[in-house]
This record gives C-alpha cells, sequence and structure tokens, in this order.
C-alpha cells in the first residue's frame, strides 16, 4: 500500500501531466521529446516532493522544472542528432485551423529558448506575469521584455493577416490558437 507522499504525489502528477505534456510540445515542438521533459519533469518532481508541495505556488514549481529541463536539454549535444531521416506521414484535416496551427507552431519553434518558454507560459498555460517570472526564476521585467520580443517575433513570422491589425498577433487571440492545436489529431500523441 503506498504512503501518503506517494499518494498526494500520483494525484498531482496524474492531474497534471496532460497538461504539461502540451506545454512541453508547444516548447519543443516535437511529441516524443515532450515525453521525455515530462517525465524528466516528474521524476525531479518525485525527487524533491516533499519540498515541492510545501511551495507557495506547486503549478509554478513544476512549470520552473520543465523549462529547465527544456533549457539543459537545448545545451545538450543529443539535441542536435537527428534520429530519422524523414519525418513521419501526417494525417492532414481541412480547414483554416491546420494552417493556423502549423503556421504558429512552426513560428514558435523559430523563437528564442527564453522567448518560448515566456510566449507559452504566459499565453498557453494562463500565468501571470509574477506567476512565469516565479516558474522561470527571473524578474517580473525580464519576462515582460522576452514576451514582448517573443511576440514581436511571432507577429514577424505569422506575417500580415486584415484589416488596421494587420501585423498584430494580439494575446487574446494567441491563447485560443495554441489550444485549438492542442486539440487537434495534427499533433499525434497529443492528449
Amino acid at each position: 500500500m503506498a504512503q501518503q507522499p506517494d499518494r498526494d504525489y500520483v494525484e498531482y502528477a496524474s492531474g497534471q501531466m496532460a497538461r504539461l505534456h502540451r506545454v512541453a510540445y508547444f516548447m519543443c515542438g516535437d511529441t516524443h521529446r515532450a515525453e521525455d521533459l515530462v517525465q524528466a519533469t516528474l521524476v525531479s518532481l518525485y525527487a524533491a516532493w516533499n519540498t515541492a508541495k510545501r511551495a507557495d505556488n506547486l503549478d509554478a514549481y513544476v512549470h520552473r522544472i520543465l523549462v529547465r529541463r527544456f533549457i539543459d536539454e537545448k545545451r545538450s549535444a543529443w539535441s542536435r542528432i537527428l534520429l530519422r531521416d524523414r519525418l513521419p506521414d501526417r494525417v492532414e484535416e481541412s480547414g483554416d485551423t491546420v494552417t493556423d496551427r502549423a503556421a504558429i507552431v512552426a513560428a514558435l519553434r523559430e523563437l528564442p529558448v527564453g522567448q518560448r518558454a515566456v510566449v507559452v507560459l504566459r499565453y498557453y498555460s494562463d500565468l501571470t506575469v509574477e506567476q512565469t517570472a516565479a516558474a522561470l526564476g527571473c524578474s517580473t521585467g525580464n519576462v515582460k521584455s522576452q514576451c514582448s520580443r517573443g511576440l514581436a517575433n511571432l507577429r514577424a513570422a505569422l506575417g500580415p493577416t486584415t484589416g488596421d491589425d494587420a501585423h498584430a498577433v494580439p494575446p487574446p487571440q494567441l491563447a485560443p490558437a495554441l489550444r485549438r492545436a492542442t486539440n487537434s489529431h495534427q499533433l499525434e500523441g497529443h492528449r
């Protein structure tokens, strides 16, 4: 029979796994790497569970672990090795949401690591500036500047839309677009 701390951990991890996987996917752009990031995050969380469960904001604590694992992976030599010679075939869907989703995911992949982490935590995970700063272990000013630069880079990458706000990708539209992307079969293996 599992002890109480283990039950608390299992309950928390089970409830957050799908969300952590989506956040990891938006940071790295690959389902399998996202699974590895979540696994590494949950292993680290388990090792520090007694400390973590006393944190003021457990979700921010876990996001911080996830972002650190992502940054560590990007620094690793393994991140530069391509294990497949071609991408797997994907089922195409009809409609503009596939085009929008593909463009957003591609634009996110082009962002520097820090900007990508801030944009995903702010507009997908709906964290406040303060929560994002806590998760990343940086100042709120750094979050604001990284977010501003990240959104500017997304606007440039996504190009003009229509109307007077031709170069705008306002945050209220970014969050639903990220959520639609995670609800698609296009992101295979995503739950």
